[in-house]
């Protein structure tokens, strides 16, 4: 095991430990140390990095149905277009594209360029979401949930065609969605995502079993550092402000994004 692979596992700890402080926004981190330090080719990272993202969904939407926070009804109504998308977009729109897309000049533009720029673009979203801090004050719930369904139907088919292409969660997208079309105050709206994360992600890398040939002992051994961190980030919490930490995990993630453009245009 090279030095790489050392620091590569680390942040596997790391994205854990980002998860359990923050809530949300670690594993957007996942595909890049794939791609960077363990020098796994992006349409397999994206693969890998579902899996990390629902298991770690999952075992936080555990501790948010103990605590009671999760409304299964809207989750539901949003993860069936979203799971379907996603694996739809795993098991045949991935494959489809072509290796070579274009050529401009003497600069070719690949698939896996194109998916890694792609992938960018979505860290930059997700930082300008986080630098934002949305102020998380409760709504008044109201006691009948207001379903927009034709929106729902729609924001859930994207948000699972995006995770996807790029193996994000897309906690970013979702939550606001709830809060708007489902009128979900905002914790409910929080834990209620990580369910449709976990569901969504975990359906599409069936997807990509049955495409690729999966190293399940080093998926597994990833995905299990990732969740000891999530108990620790957790355990963390209790002494450390995880609200505080968000924007500044923003801006840390805006410095990946534009580094992940450099390193596909430039280096």
């Amino acid at each position: 095991m090279d030095v790489t692979q050392v620091f590569g596992y680390f942040a596997a700890l790391l994205i854990g430990v980002v998860l359990g402080l923050i809530g949300g926004g670690g594993s957007i981190l996942t595909v890049p140390v794939f791609v960077y330090l363990f020098y796994i080719n992006p349409v397999t990272a994206t693969a890998y990095s579902l899996f990390v993202v629902g298991t770690s969904a999952l075992f936080g939407t555990v501790k948010n149905i103990q605590k009671k926070l999760v409304d299964f009804k809207t989750g539901f109504v949003f993860a069936i277009p979203a799971f379907v998308a996603v694996y739809l977009t795993r098991k045949y729109l991935v494959p489809a594209i072509p290796e070579s897309i274009f050529t401009i000049n003497d600069f070719e533009v690949t698939k896996d360029i194109a998916i890694m720029v792609f992938f960018a673009i979505i860290m930059l979203l997700a930082s300008m979401s986080m630098i934002k801090n949305r102020k998380s004050n409760e709504e008044k719930p109201s006691k009948v949930v207001a379903y927009n369904y034709p929106l729902i139907l729609i924001e859930g088919a994207v948000v699972g065609v995006l995770t996807g292409l790029v193996g994000a969660g897309g906690g970013f997208l979702i939550i606001p969605a709830l809060v708007l079309l489902a009128k979900l105050p905002m914790k409910k709206a929080v834990a209620t995502s990580l369910l449709i994360i976990a569901i969504k992600s975990l359906i599409g890398f069936i997807g990509d079993v049955q495409n690729l040939n999966i190293d399940w002992q080093f998926l597994l051994s990833f995905t299990v550092l990732s969740v000891i961190g999530i108990f620790i980030g957790t355990y963390l919490s209790n002494f450390i402000d995880g609200k505080k930490l968000k924007k500044g995990f923003g801006y840390f993630v805006l410095i990946m994004a534009f580094y992940i453009l450099y390193k596909e245009f430039v280096s």
